[in-house]
């Protein structure tokens, strides 16, 4: 394939658009995050204001990186994105990104993981970030099981702030 020419095949009717997440910003707007361009690209596409269709505007976060499964929070003006590495189904190191706006630019940071099997982001894959209304923030995490689907599992852990960066330490009880 040229270089490029996965961006010019979809343009007629709009990127491919896998794993993905919604996010509706402190002012209502609201975005559609997902990996395109063969698993190379990240998109944030917005959302018009019924939320059901693309306005056209979009950017494209990390080009050739090879992200997926973008969980993405915004928090005191920051926006923050963790993702994974394209590994199928075996579980990576978590991405992270930030960014002043929503189109960027985003900039790469360390592994928010601390802890046991923090390499493999806990043996999971992110999949969500939930803000809860006291201002503290909740991680998400799918573990995928291929050759036992219905064992799958979930990892839910707090987001703590170090130096203004969000951390996520391995923790086998928590509570806020």
């Amino acid at each position: 394939m040229e270089k490029d020419e996965h961006l010019k095949r979809d343009f007629g009717e709009g990127q491919m658009s896998r794993d993905m997440t919604l996010f509706v910003d402190d002012d209502g707007k609201a975005y559609h995050i997902f990996s395109s361009e063969e698993n190379m690209t990240l998109h944030i596409a917005e959302l018009t204001g019924d939320y059901l269709h693309h306005t056209g505007k979009y950017t494209r976060v990390a080009p050739g990186g090879q992200n997926e499964a973008p969980a993405i929070f915004k928090h005191d003006g920051t926006y923050w994105m963790i993702t994974s590495g394209c590994t199928g189904w075996a579980p990576n190191e978590a991405r992270m990104f930030s960014a002043p706006s929503i189109w960027g630019p985003w900039k790469q940071h360390p592994n928010p993981c601390r802890g046991p099997k923090a390499d493999k982001t806990f043996e999971g894959q992110s999949t969500f970030v939930l803000p809860l209304e006291n201002g503290k923030y909740v991680f998400m995490a799918d573990i995928w099981r291929p050759n036992h689907p219905r064992d799958a599992r979930y990892i839910w852990l707090p987001i703590d702030f170090e130096d203004g960066k969000p951390v996520i330490r391995w923790q086998d009880e928590w509570q806020f």
